[in-house]
């Protein structure tokens, strides 16, 4: 049974004996505690509450055979010979996640002896275990007071009919294995991919009492459009007569610099002995009602005060005034359409292993997303703290917990498993315990689920929707090749999001045939996983429970790989592109009509299911240094200008077309608004300017605002140009580069001998002294396994068993004089597209150490392999320059590739044109000849795809 909601908000004359501190202890690897009554002795060790046993070093040490949680599904660690030096004593390094201090699942005993106080005789008497992991049992002296299992919300224990004034002896049985309720291994709530599966409680810890009259249960609905708030409420009576007394009720707004309060409302009640009685009430509120919104995140504090013959006590409940709805395709805040900009909380503490359970923890990490351009946060198969709420209130931030469950790949739902009840029960508690935050806008059952799911899910969402509208409901939050669970109120799914850059890249594209079959909001499902190369740097930060035993793993490698000093230009490199492909992404969203939003995964890196980079800011959420806050919020922000270009490299003959456009999300119109462009070069210089307006805006994606069409002719060298885009008289504005070649480059009479293939004559060449192009587009075989797109690694090479793309961007000399016709920085950019995509790269594991490409494509962290697009060498008397991809004078159809190709000729006609270091011409003709020494191999066939629905492990038998 659900009881006492709301204890951990404040009581004011409630008495409370806090439990933090040194509690006696004990491990029962055995389970032989209940059986051998240790709670009717004193256990023999001792640990400190609140916290977990890796966090007190209680457990055993890491090793091969660490019965892990999270399920492992790229197994060759434990069989690849290159890695057993990282299996050995000592020197275990595990690459799936971070690495606790200790590790244990099983039972554990905390046992702490209290004084209960005189006047507490005859009170009410709640024992609270703020986030426990995961069945707590509890006896009070030889007494058993109970059992709860909850992911999502305090463990409460009525205490009243024993513990009685005097010394007592508490003593909790945590077990933290998965038993009959199987959320499913990889939830992150459990699973070691993420927080970790941990035993312990870390939340508050206290006795508290209040007189056998109290507040059981205040829930607020706010009614915006009425101005008043409707207040349920349930007052317990636990004494041995019928009380009759008066409850008063008043609103105070705070976390605001307006100030507002309500008239006091008091009402009568009459409880007979050992009953609870319910109370439906109204609170009005004046012409002066404050709303919650994410701008203005006004917040009021319900203060209910019961007063009876002998008794008074107090409750405080904090809300705001919100009405979070849907119209159609549209979520509205207040009335007003709002578009959601949300990343995943993964429960990623990579300090703790377990969630943060401070407010101020959470408001900074809120202020953080709201810096990016966020104000909305999914946790992925887990419930935060209340500490979250709270913050997210204060901040302004619209929360998606849920129901702490993936339940696949084993537990399946609507099947009849013990899953089906609990998460019933765990959204009850959810909303018993933080349905009154404002912040708390939405629900779902958790992540894609197995099992009989489209009835389960209909069923309810269709419960919840009656039985609690202060929020909005959906099924589970899935993929694209889940089924489609109709009676949701709004859809998160995969399947519409992605950049289509398997073709030439242009913004103009945007979703809108991918949710035209969606009558309710569409949110996309987890949107970007776009990967960054390891910041080794980051490892020193792991000073905490766990440590990046992965991260050390990935360095090491890399030394061994000989490349140790180019880790810092790799995570750069790499990280640009990152950033561009997030940005493309989500501007593809903000331009499309009727998208409801989107949840990244995510905005910051997750350490688990083989080490998923894909943030821009680390688990920690601090920032990285390829792009700031400042950067990112102008292409994902409540006001976004936007530019639909039909590509970014132009020939001088060409006109540079863009059509201009606004996203907005707003609390008010836009009036008068003028929207601003400026073309500069790569220096700064202004070469075209312009504007438009004044008009009003309202909310919307890709408002229509006009076009810009310029003749190229003026750019008469190869250019990189930025197009700008603001919006005059706010902070709003965005960018976008693009290039242009001139159509046609001076011919010259050549002295380089071009060729594809390293034939006699390249040979002979070369033993004169001269010059050799080689275009080996399609000829590589030391290589020919490694996948590259223009798009990095998606999520990681791990988890999906090598699947392609293995590169994650490419590292390129900039500074060479190779490419001074060839307008470039020391990443891939847009401009490489035609360049990159698709082409061959070299795995040069027999070249001399130290040697560094012109341009050199950054291999997947797993393998390191060392690669080359383009290189140069001494050979002999001569000099080449190779190429894997395909570069050619009549590359007329792919303007970057015909133009570097001019720059790198250009280039070795020049004396410019010497390179630093000498190859062999046999080393250089094995890359054509030889496979690769270094193969991947999985050595397991497991798969994650064994968590789609349509695998055969998760057919419904």
């Amino acid at each position: 049974m659900l009881l006492f909601a709301l204890v951990a908000m404040s009581s004011l004359k409630a008495d409370v004996i806090p439990l933090q501190g040194t509690w006696k202890f004990e491990i029962d690897r055995e389970d032989r505690g209940i059986a051998a009554k240790w709670f009717s002795r004193n256990l023999i060790d001792e640990i400190r509450l609140p916290g977990s046993m890796a966090q007190n070093l209680k457990g055993d040490p890491i090793t091969l055979q660490t019965q892990w949680t999270g399920s492992i599904y790229d197994s060759s660690f434990y069989f690849n010979p290159r890695l057993e030096k990282y299996r050995q004593p000592g020197n275990i390094h595990i690459p799936f996640w971070l690495t606790p201090a200790k590790h244990y699942v099983g039972a554990a005993w905390y046992q702490k002896e209290v004084v209960i106080p005189d006047n507490w005789k005859n009170k009410h008497i709640i024992l609270n275990l703020e986030r426990a992991h995961t069945e707590t049992r509890v006896w009070i002296d030889d007494q058993e007071a109970g059992t709860q299992n909850s992911l999502a919300a305090p463990h409460i224990y009525d205490l009243s009919g024993i513990l009685k004034p005097g010394k007592h002896r508490i003593t909790i049985l945590v077990d933290n294995r998965i038993k009959e309720v199987n959320v499913g291994p990889d939830s992150h709530s459990v699973s070691d991919h993420t927080q970790g599966n941990w035993n312990g409680i870390v939340g508050s810890l206290f006795l508290e009492s209040t007189p056998p009259v109290y507040f059981q249960d205040i829930r607020i609905f706010p009614d915006v459009v009425n101005k008043k708030a409707r207040i349920k409420m349930v007052i317990a009576n636990r004494s041995n007569s019928t009380v009759s007394g008066e409850v008063r009720l008043s609103a105070k707004s705070f976390n605001t610099a307006q100030d507002d309060e309500t008239s006091p409302v008091t009402v009568r009640f009459t409880a007979a002995k050992s009953e609870s009685t319910t109370l439906d009430l109204e609170l009005p509120f004046g012409a002066g009602m404050l709303t919650w919104d994410e701008f203005d995140p006004a917040l009021y504090r319900l203060n209910a005060t019961l007063q009876a013959k002998g008794i008074t006590t107090e409750k405080q409940v904090q809300f705001g005034m919100r009405d979070f709805k849907i119209n159609g395709k549209q979520f509205l805040l207040n009335g007003k359409p709002v578009f959601l900009r949300g990343t995943l909380h993964n429960a990623e503490f990579p300090l703790t292993g377990y969630p943060e359970m401070k407010a101020e923890g959470w408001e900074k990490l809120f202020r953080m997303a709201k810096q990016y351009g966020l104000n909305h946060v999914r946790f992925h198969s887990w419930c935060p703290p209340e500490a979250a709420f709270i913050a997210a209130d204060r901040v302004g931030i619209f929360l998606q917990p849920e129901a702490p469950s993936w339940p696949n790949h084993g537990p399946k739902i609507g099947l009849g498993q013990a899953i089906d009840k609990y998460l019933y029960d765990e959204t009850s508690r959810m909303s018993q315990f933080y349905g009154n935050y404002a912040s708390y806008t939405m629900h779902s059952a958790g992540n894609e689920p197995a099992g009989n799911q489209v009835k389960y899910l209909n069923e309810f969402v269709d419960f919840w929707k009656k039985q609690d509208t202060r929020r909005v409901y959906t099924g589970m939050s899935v993929g694209g090749s889940w089924p489609v669970v109709p009676n949701a109120e709004f859809q998160v799914r995969g399947g519409v999001r992605g950049l289509a850059w398997n073709k030439r890249p242009e913004s103009v594209s945007d979703f809108s045939a991918g949710i035209a079959p969606f009558k309710v909001p569409f949110i996309a499902h987890e949107m970007g996983q776009w990967c960054v190369f390891p910041n080794f740097d980051e490892i020193k930060k792991y000073k905490g429970v766990y440590r990046a035993k992965n991260f050390e793993m990935f360095q090491q490698d890399l030394q061994d790989q000989g490349m140790e000093d180019q880790a810092r230009d790799f995570f750069m490199a790499s990280g640009k592109l990152q950033a561009l492909c997030y940005k493309h992404e989500i501007e593809k969203s903000l331009r499309t009509p009727g998208y409801g939003g989107f949840q990244l995964l995510g905005l910051q890196d997750f350490p688990g299911q083989g080490t998923a980079l894909v943030g821009v800011i680390d688990a920690f959420w601090e920032g990285k240094d390829y792009i700031s806050a400042e950067e990112f919020s102008r292409f994902c922000n409540s006001t976004v200008p936007l530019a639909r270009l039909p590509k970014f490299v132009f020939y001088n003959n060409e006109n540079f077309q863009a059509q201009i456009g606004l996203f907005r999300s707003e609390k008010a119109m836009l009036e008068n608004g003028v929207i601003r462009w400026r073309i500069r070069d790569a220096a700064g210089k202004v070469v075209k300017i312009g504007s438009f307006g004044p008009q009003n805006f309202g909310n919307g994606n890709g408002i229509p605002v006009g076009n810009i069409n310029i003749p190229l002719a003026e750019v008469s060298q190869p250019s990189k140009l930025n197009l700008e885009v603001a919006v005059d008289k706010t902070p709003f504005l965005n960018d976008w580069d693009f290039w242009v070649y001139p159509a046609t480059n001076p011919e010259s009479v050549p002295s380089v001998y071009y060729t594809t293939e390293l034939d006699q004559k390249a040979k002979d060449v070369l033993n004169r002294g001269g010059k050799v192009f080689l275009n080996a587009a399609g000829k590589v075989v030391k290589g020919k396994e490694v996948q590259m797109h223009f798009l990095p690694v998606f999520w990681n090479t791990s988890w999906f068993k090598m699947r392609p793309p293995h590169v994650t961007g490419m590292l390129i000399q900039e500074k060479s004089a190779a490419f001074a016709e060839f307008p470039t920085s020391y990443h891939s950019d847009l401009q490489w597209w035609d360049i990159q995509h698709g082409a061959q790269t070299m795995i040069l594991e027999d070249f001399p150490a130290g040697f560094k490409p012109l341009i050199q494509p950054i291999d997947t962290w797993f393998l390191n392999r060392r690669l080359a697009l383009v290189y140069e060498a001494k050979v002999g008397k001569g000099k080449i320059v190779v190429s894997s991809a395909d570069l050619r004078k009549d590359a007329d159809d792919h303007p970057a590739a015909k133009q570097l190709f001019y720059s790198l000729q250009k280039y070795m006609e020049s004396d410019n044109f010497n390179p630093a270091q000498e190859i062999d011409i046999k080393v250089i003709e094995d890359v054509f000849l030889t496979p690769s020494k270094q193969q991947f191999d999985t050595y397991t066939k497991d798969s994650p795809d064994e968590l789609k629905p349509n695998s055969n492990k998760n057919k419904v038998k």
